[in-house]
């Protein structure tokens, strides 16, 4: 059998997808990290090239982290 090959039409393939990451832990800040821009607001899927699953994930995630002060909520 031949192996379904999925099509990206150019777009970045998720990385948690890839990974085979099932949940997203909001206690890997480094992980986290990636995914804010310079201001520590989050990038949107568009630009960071996760899926609409992960990509709510992540936000929670992160949200969450930034309540626990894990993650600040601005840098300046």
């Amino acid at each position: 059998m031949q192996e379904r090959q999925e099509r990206t039409f150019g777009r970045k393939k998720c990385y948690f997808c890839k990974t085979r990451i099932a949940e997203i832990d909001y206690k890997d800040v480094s992980t986290l990290s990636r995914y804010l821009n310079r201001w520590s607001k989050i990038d949107p899927a568009s630009r960071s090239g996760v899926c609409a699953k992960h990509q709510r994930q992540l936000s929670g995630a992160i949200k969450r982290a930034r309540f626990l002060s894990l993650i600040p909520y601005v840098t300046r």
